[in-house]
């Protein structure tokens, strides 16, 4: 019943966060000050993780091909499909909940508990949506970006490890980096990562508008902001690829 209850609370927290903002302006420089603060901090992890994944599936693949029958090309295409459609809108999307959800749901929380959203309710602004709604439309505009690198870096990794160790040529790789290449892969990813982002960002909003207590709730809140997150990416992972791939 919990579920249900935590479902119907977010729904209406979603209408309240979603309604047409009074002062447009203010919005527009507090998701510009959100875009530095979830993406581009969030640059640096992404960066090191798409190098360093690419170059493992670069060498695990590599590995795995042990058949005279099957050509070394297939190493850069695989590469180049596990990179794009699914470890760089997916499994980055992962590591953002964690690091990005946490943060958000710790922050409006630690506003809900030391009072400062009732202050602005008694101002008359809908914190709701002045608070969350920035940092969904943040995250919805840099973790598309942010995966677009990730896809370039993931390749580059697998590149660079192939050329390195010498499991394969640079020839080869690049050949089956641009092997039955298809636009609409990039593009499955981003819609994907643009759904995540919204989940990422409106549950941890969620969880930390409501949060109650002190700092032990605080903490506690953002652990289910990142859990829920989790869940909720992994599930619309499986539905999104059910309807745009199948």
């Amino acid at each position: 019943m919990k579920i249900i209850s935590d479902t119907g609370r977010y729904l209406l927290l979603m209408w309240l966060v979603l309604r047409k903002p009074d002062k447009k302006n203010i919005y527009k420089n507090q998701v510009i000050l959100e875009i530095d603060h979830l993406g581009v901090d969030s640059l640096g992890i992404v960066t090191i993780i798409s190098v360093f994944i690419g170059a493992v599936i670069t060498i695990q693949t590599a590995f795995n091909i042990d058949s005279p029958i099957v050509p070394l090309y297939t190493i850069g295409f695989a590469t180049r499909q596990s990179v794009i459609l699914e470890f760089s809108p997916t499994i980055v999307s992962l590591i953002l909940a964690g690091k990005v959800g946490s943060r958000i749901a710790s922050e409006i929380g630690t506003m809900r508990v030391t009072e400062q959203i009732d202050a602005l309710e008694i101002m008359g602004i809908n914190s709701a949506s002045f608070l969350i709604l920035p940092k969904i439309a943040a995250s919805m505009i840099i973790n598309p970006i942010l995966v677009v690198i990730s896809m370039f870096l993931g390749v580059f990794g697998g590149w660079l490890s192939g050329v390195l160790t010498g499991v394969v040529s640079s020839n080869e790789l690049i050949y089956g980096f641009q092997y039955e290449f298809h636009p609409y892969d990039v593009f499955y990813a981003l819609i994907k990562t643009v759904v995540f982002a919204f989940l990422i960002a409106s549950i941890s909003g969620f969880h930390g508008y409501n949060t109650q207590g002190g700092a032990l709730e605080v903490g506690q809140a953002s652990t289910r902001a990142v859990v829920h997150s989790s869940i909720a990416i992994i599930i619309f992972n499986l539905i999104l690829t059910q309807l745009l791939l199948i």
